[in-house]
């Protein structure tokens, strides 16, 4: 007699993953499947694992010109916010993004973006905002705002509320006029604190 609450199937299910799809032709399935069985793993975990063992050979070159193997670079590319992958990797690493993968690929490696990630990374770099910063020049009232492109300038926080608006203006749906200004010069500071 079966026992109506067990479950049927396989291992529980993993929420920190995710699924894919993937065609393989049936010879490399096969051969696969047998690598698989020969590790004692499910054909999924032998697939993961693989992966995992490839990115020690795939290499990427960052803006100082030295290469890393993308497992090496693993720990400076990855961040649980979208907005914060985006900038590290352009900076760093700029002709790896995807669209889902942008903040820190922008400031890492920014020769890797797409063109609707170029698109978004030039509306951040050059919307003062964003970034940490402070005006050029010394009690003079039209010195101008100025801001270094880099991890520890940008506003990390203010990006995140605003990530969907450059998603929109990098895929065209959206202009950049929607975005918020800033005080350009010291003497428009009393109009931006005073919430004008």
């Amino acid at each position: 007699m079966a026992d109506k609450g067990k479950r049927k199937g396989g291992g529980g299910r993993l929420t920190r993953t995710e699924t894919v799809t993937v065609r393989l032709d049936p010879k490399l399935r096969y051969l696969a499947e047998l690598g698989a069985r020969k590790q004692r793993r499910t054909l999924s975990s032998y697939i993961e694992w693989a992966i995992e063992g490839s990115l020690e050979a795939v290499m990427i070159k960052s803006m100082l010109d030295r290469e890393y193997s993308i497992a090496d670079e693993s720990g400076n590319l990855w961040d649980v916010g979208e907005a914060d992958r985006f900038v590290k990797l352009a900076l760093k690493y700029p002709d790896l993004l995807t669209a889902d993968r942008f903040a820190k690929l922008a400031l890492l490696h920014p020769e890797l973006l797409t063109h609707e990630e170029q698109v978004r990374w030039k509306e951040i770099r050059e919307n003062g905002f964003f970034w940490r910063g402070c005006f050029a020049g010394e009690g003079d009232e039209d010195c101008e705002w100025v801001w270094r492109v880099d991890l520890d300038s940008i506003r990390f926080d203010k990006l995140r509320n605003w990530w969907d608006i450059f998603k929109d203006i990098g895929a065209g749906e959206e202009t950049k006029e929607v975005l918020p200004d800033w005080a350009k010069t010291r003497s428009e500071t009393a109009q931006f604190n005073n919430g004008d």
